[in-house]
């Protein structure tokens, strides 16, 4: 299995354009390229996807453990030509100050895969050389391969970043993107807007194809893929374990072979423009502990869906409140659907619309399904991010007491108090070791701010899928 990390020296230096156009680049050689993305992000892999014709899957260290990581690729690249694995924020960057947990720079070490580093060269030329060097020695381990500059000023200045880098870099200068808004993809407050709403259209993959094709060497950029299994480059990479997992390499919490299974429970999966964040995992997790999936959108659609559970992911229900509190019939039949004891399992942005009001970004109010008795505040800005280690204090739809799974959190709406009366099943510890209670449960129905990585604990889909099958029964 051929293997490349796309990494940057920083958040903002267009790692996303050039793996996106890098992709475009691949399929149009007719390689089948499997995508995968490095930390707690639903926006870029749903980028991916579209680009690749094929899911894009989340790699994160802190949450899923290195075994997981490494099933996770094995399992979903092994019939692709190409594993291109993007990055996130700097290479270096993880959960603290003074190791790689949770960065990309570990991730490429767990898998020995060659690392691209993007550089942004837009306001210097032979420092870059410098940035790039200091990344291949801060980390010996780290096979720092090749290196991209983007947002250069012309063909001298693109000359010069190169010939700076590989005059000093034992990284292979591969190419420079000039300046080009066009290639760019809109943003708003919590990252780009989303694919869902259409950015990415077959002309924008088009372009950053064709732009990869004329700045890049693409033909040696594939050589250097080929290093992941051992072939062609010396040095720091060769001693670290090969790309695929052996199964005896799988661990406890490792996601094994998708099995078939006889359906046991239907979970309805909210997935439309309000709520789109879904690790992949996840749903693959639900689907071999025997669930059947069904997408709905709570905005257009007439009625809920008839379905044993209901599973409501993140996305931005704050921009569609308006749709989502004028679809009353829906409303009701969710808020119907948890009196009688369904199960429904919803983070962020479900339980944004559990909630009984949904402030949006104008200040507009609206009423929501309205079992969790508080309101969501958009006003005033405040972002809360993080990880967060998740221990149940009560059985719940997800296990039995003491279950751990590991998340993240990332969100500017604020949930005004819960009630005491309300149950908390959820002690929830960051990575700095402070302790709050969380994850309200009423009824079957459990609702949080975190986004749980199922891979980080399979007993919780697992758990998910009993519940649900219960429910039939």
């Amino acid at each position: 299995m051929r293997a490349l990390v796309i990494a940057g020296v920083a958040s903002g230096v267009g790692k996303t354009t050039v793996t996106l156009g890098l992709m475009a680049a691949l399929r149009r050689r007719g390689l089948a390229v499997q995508a995968f993305k490095v930390g707690p992000d639903f926006i870029d892999p749903a980028f991916h996807a579209l680009v690749t014709g094929r899911p894009s899957y989340t790699l994160d260290g802190w949450m899923c453990g290195r075994e997981a990581v490494r099933a996770t690729v094995a399992r979903h690249a092994a019939d692709a030509d190409i594993a291109i694995i993007e990055g996130m924020m700097g290479c270096f960057d993880g959960i603290d100050g003074t190791s790689d947990d949770g960065s990309t720079a570990q991730i490429a070490k767990w898998l020995g895969a060659p690392v691209i580093l993007v550089v942004d060269a837009g306001a210097a030329s032979r420092s870059v050389a410098a940035v790039v060097l200091g990344c291949e020695t801060f980390d010996p381990a780290l096979d720092v391969a090749g290196v991209i500059a983007n947002n250069t000023g012309g063909a001298i200045h693109a000359r010069w970043v190169q010939d700076a880098i590989a005059s000093r870099c034992r990284a292979v200068p591969l190419g420079a993107l000039g300046r080009d808004a066009a290639l760019v993809l809109p943003e708003r407050h919590l990252g780009l807007v989303t694919a869902a709403e259409g950015p990415l259209t077959p002309a924008h993959q088009t372009r950053l194809a064709e732009a990869i094709d004329r700045a890049v060497d693409v033909d040696r950029l594939l050589r250097l893929a080929s290093a992941a299994e051992g072939e062609g480059r010396t040095g720091p990479g060769d001693a670290r374990p090969p790309v695929l997992a052996e199964p005896a390499d799988v661990g406890r919490a490792s996601p094994g072979p998708v099995r078939p299974s006889p359906s046991a429970a239907r979970i309805a999966v909210a997935r439309d423009i309000a709520f789109q964040f879904y690790y992949e995992e996840n749903l693959a997790l639900l689907r071999e502990a025997g669930a059947e999936l069904v997408f709905w959108s709570p905005e257009t659609d007439p009625d809920v869906p008839d379905a044993d559970g209901l599973y409501f992911g993140g996305g931005y229900p704050e921009l569609r409140a308006k749709a989502l509190s004028t679809n009353v019939a829906v409303r009701r039949g969710v808020r119907a659907f948890i009196e009688r004891g369904g199960p429904v399992y919803a983070e962020c942005g479900g339980l944004m619309y559990l909630a009984e009001t949904l402030e949006d970004p104008e200040g507009g109010v609206y009423e929501m399904v309205g079992v969790l008795p508080a309101a969501v505040r958009m006003r005033p800005r405040t972002l809360s991010l993080g990880y967060a280690t998740v221990t149940t204090t009560a059985p719940s739809i997800l296990g039995p007491a003491g279950t751990v799974a590991r998340g993240h959190e990332f969100h500017y709406s604020t949930l005004e108090r819960v009630p005491l009366s309300v149950p908390r099943a959820y002690r929830l510890t960051d990575a700095r070791g402070g302790e709050r209670v969380e994850g309200y449960q009423i009824g079957s129905a459990l609702s949080s701010y975190v986004h749980l990585h199922f891979a980080s604990n399979p007993s919780v889909a697992e758990a998910f899928v009993r519940a649900c099958a219960g429910a039939r029964a």
